[in-house]
C-alpha cells in the first residue's frame, strides 16, 4: 500500500539551557522543515475508482493546521526555563503560545513530540492511518528523523496522558 508523505515548513525560536551548547543558551530561530510518513493501517488493493486509501487533504489538515497555528512562529521552552516564568508573569496571553517541552526543546526531541502528537491526531480521526516517521530538518545540514514508538523516548511525566503532545487539541503546553 503506498504511503503517504508530506512535509511542511515552519520558523521557530528556541534556546537550550541545560549545557548542549553556550551558543544555543540565548534564544535564536531556526527555519525547519517538518515531513511526515503516514501509512494506512489496514492495507487494502486500491479500488480503481479514487485509488487511495485516505485522500491527502484529509490525512495532512489537522496536521498543517496544528504546524501553521501553532508551531510556525511559536517559541520553545522547556518546562523549567526562567523565561518560561517571565512570560507567564509579564505577558501571560503570549505564554500560551510557547511550546513547553520536558527538558530543552532539542530537535531530537521536537521530533519524538511531533512524531505523538501526530500519533494522537490519527487515532482520534479513526486510525485510518498512522505515523511511521517524522523527520525535522532544523538546518539545510542538520535533520533528525524518527521511526518509532515516541513513548520510549520522550522524558517521562507523572501525568503522561496529561501531557499535550498525547492529546489531539491544537495543545503545546499545560500553561492555563
Amino acid at each position: 500500500m503506498p504511503d503517504l508523505v508530506f512535509t511542511r515548513r515552519f520558523s521557530m525560536g528556541h534556546r537550550l539551557i541545560h549545557g548542549a551548547s553556550e551558543s544555543c543558551a540565548l534564544p535564536h530561530g531556526h527555519n525547519e522543515f517538518v515531513t511526515v510518513k503516514l501509512s494506512p493501517t489496514q492495507p487494502a488493493r486500491l479500488d480503481g475508482h479514487g485509488n487511495m486509501p485516505v485522500s491527502f487533504q484529509k490525512a495532512k489538515s489537522t496536521w498543517h493546521r496544528f504546524v501553521d497555528e501553532k508551531l510556525d512562529h511559536a517559541l520553545q521552552l522547556a518546562e523549567d526555563d526562567p523565561l518560561l516564568d517571565w512570560f507567564k508573569t509579564h505577558e501571560p496571553a503570549r505564554a500560551r503560545r510557547i511550546v513547553v517541552t520536558p527538558g530543552d526543546p532539542t530537535t531530537e526531541l521536537m521530533v519524538c513530540l511531533m512524531m505523538a502528537k501526530i500519533g494522537a491526531f490519527l487515532q482520534a480521526e479513526g486510525n485510518l492511518l498512522r505515523c511511521t516517521e517524522v523527520s525535522l530538518q532544523e538546518t539545510p545540514t542538520n535533520t533528525v528523523t524518527f521511526s518509532g514508538d515516541p513513548n520510549d523516548f520522550i522524558p517521562t511525566r507523572n501525568t503522561i496522558s496529561e501531557c499535550w503532545w498525547h492529546r489531539p487539541d491544537m495543545s503545546v503546553s499545560n500553561v492555563p
